[in-house]
């Protein structure tokens, strides 16, 4: 595809919210009144001609939105430089707001890709409990065109922690100023659909605000499914349409589906409900449509890239994903490693090292007499840390848990999330008290030290796109025992009782047997073989699980989605 763009001499917007507390006035109307206006016209570029797309739908025109208005000082421009420009759109990003991996990604991958020299900036929503005073408030207000006409956002400015990226947050107190992100537990808002159509189309209209028209935009889960969507129809022609884009799953599970009358919410036009674009089996779902509509498509592992083609674990999509097998790639996320190292980290008691890893025997007893268990070295402390929710497998280690603790060993566990699960386990912690602790809540120092003091560490999910725990534990010598899928198996190598070799325990079947089972080989070998024990240590705190890696294969996957999009490689002029 023959395309040139140019950054148009635009500047930031900024926020309306004033000082003071999130709730006491709102951003969702008021327009600020500077002066400058910024030039609608992007200079130097051609019109792009259509990018591959499976859509049949028809280009639909944005809404004439009022020029926005902005500060001279405030000018922002797109780099010139050669360097490859990505913007980053996530719901969530660690550590403003977490609910899961997603947040963890957001807020690591960006800062190993701006140090591979990406010009890398990050948009998030500005949600309460977000520390506002320490953003920059930008002057004026970001047009964002909606269903109903347009509505007038809020920008603050900040970076990602521990590097210079910036962070966008998109101000619009109606949606985002909400104790929940999503909704309550086990709950949904119901106007989830106009939120994150709010804040695809914001992060759009933010970059043409600042001068900044970037090389790919990269994408992430159902929140932001329909950024890819709208680069091929609301944007068409336009300089944002000639931005590759990647939009990478990382948790099927959760597809952003919504009845199909609610279509008109999103901006675009009812021929889009289409077989080839939102509807699916009768609904409307909001992720099918990214699939469909992206340059290339990521999971957060290469086994659940396979795995998600598969009736057992496409949640329905297995069929659109294996249709687009060739631009479907797994890669596997790191983890911070600074945050995550034994040898330096400030919530736990002593610090060891692959060196010298006397000092987890220290970690392990304060451990024990924190939570009240008997303070014994010769017993192994199995750990858990994480959602008590079906996915995460908990339903069948409670039916597990009976047989397991009939053995010689002692157990902890940590999370939240079903109530059933978490009524089971506080009974168990308080019929079975001398071997099993449960606290239930989340409590970052206590992970922390379940890491450091435990000897094994329990993650029988049914299915983990990625998983993060498996990781945090091997760094600190402690010995994962996991079901065999997805990035489980991507970063666990199962131990080999004749050689001594790998780094935990792998079983396959998810049954209570199948987890005593498992449990059961990791304690016999713990006291019969406790020279493989300190061999699987050592291997598995040698591992490298660092950003470093994902942050390499996820600028590959930017320029091949450039390529795709423009129909040359980066950085070369095109032909014709």
């Amino acid at each position: 595809m023959k395309h040139k763009t140019t950054s148009s001499p635009t500047s930031t917007t900024g926020s309306t919210r004033p000082s003071g507390s999130a709730r006491k006035e709102r951003a969702d109307g008021a327009a600020s009144s500077t002066t400058l206006k910024p030039d609608p016209s992007p200079r130097g570029g051609k019109k792009a001609t259509r990018p591959r797309s499976t859509s049949t739908g028809k280009a639909v025109a944005s809404p004439k939105a009022p020029k926005t208005v902005v500060s001279t000082e405030k000018i922002t421009p797109a780099s010139r430089d050669g360097r490859l420009k990505v913007l980053f759109v996530a719901s969530e990003v660690a550590p403003f707001r977490k609910t899961g991996g997603l947040a963890d990604v957001a807020g690591a991958l960006p800062r190993s890709l701006r140090q591979r020299g990406i010009d890398v900036r990050v948009v998030m929503p500005l949600y309460q409990g977000i520390p506002w005073h320490s953003l920059e408030k930008l002057e004026g207000t970001l047009s964002v065109p909606m269903y109903h006409g347009v509505d007038r956002a809020g920008v603050r400015l900040g970076t990602l922690p521990g590097s210079d990226v910036p962070i966008y947050f998109i101000e619009y107190n109606r949606f985002f100023d909400r104790p929940h992100l999503y909704g309550p537990p086990g709950q949904a808002y119901p106007d989830n659909l106009e939120r994150f159509s709010f804040f695809s189309r914001a992060c759009l209209e933010l970059c043409k605000t600042i001068g900044f028209i970037p090389d790919v935009i990269h994408a992430n889960d159902w929140q932001t499914a329909l950024v890819p969507v709208y680069v091929n129809t609301v944007e068409w022609s336009k300089p944002l349409h000639g931005a590759g884009t990647l939009f990478t799953i990382h948790n099927l599970a959760y597809q952003g589906n919504f009845e199909s009358g609610a279509l008109f919410i999103t901006g675009l036009g009812r021929d889009h409900y289409n077989q080839y674009e939102f509807e699916h089996f009768g609904d409307m779902n909001l992720m099918k449509a990214a699939i469909r509509h992206s340059n290339l498509l990521s999971t957060v592992s290469p086994t659940y890239a396979r795995e998600v083609q598969t009736g057992a674990y496409g949640f329905g999509l297995d069929g659109e994903l294996a249709s687009r097998n060739g631009d479907l790639r797994g890669v596997l996320n790191g983890i911070d490693t600074h945050e995550w190292n034994p040898a330096a980290d400030p919530l736990i008691v002593a610090p060891f090292s692959v060196d010298d890893i006397s000092n987890k025997a220290v970690c392990k007893a304060t451990l024990q007499a924190q939570l009240g268990l008997p303070v014994r070295a010769d017993v192994p402390i199995f750990g858990v840390v994480g959602r008590l929710t079906a996915q995460k497998g908990f339903d069948v280690l409670a039916h597990a848990l009976d047989q397991i603790l009939s053995w010689d060993l002692q157990m902890v566990l940590l999370g939240n999330g079903d109530d059933d699960a978490e009524h089971f386990f506080s009974y168990m912690a308080a019929r079975r008290g001398d071997k099993f602790r449960a606290h239930i809540g989340f409590d970052e120092g206590l992970a922390h030290r379940i890491e450091a003091g435990a000897d094994f560490f329990m993650m029988p999910s049914r299915f983990e796109p990625c998983g993060l725990n498996q990781m945090y534990s091997q760094r600190y010598g402690t010995l994962p025992i996991v079901r065999g899928t997805g990035g489980l198996l991507d970063t666990v190598s199962n131990y080999d009782q004749a050689t001594g070799n790998g780094t935990g325990f792998i079983f396959w079947d998810l049954t209570p047997g199948a987890i005593a089972d498992s449990v059961g080989w990791a304690l016999s070998t713990y006291c019969q073989r406790p020279d493989h024990i300190a061999m699987m240590r050592k291997r598995a705190m040698q591992q490298d699980f660092s950003w470093d890696r994902a942050a390499e294969a996820y600028e590959h996957l930017y320029l091949d989605a450039y390529q795709v999009r423009r129909k040359h490689p980066f950085g070369s002029k095109p032909q014709g």
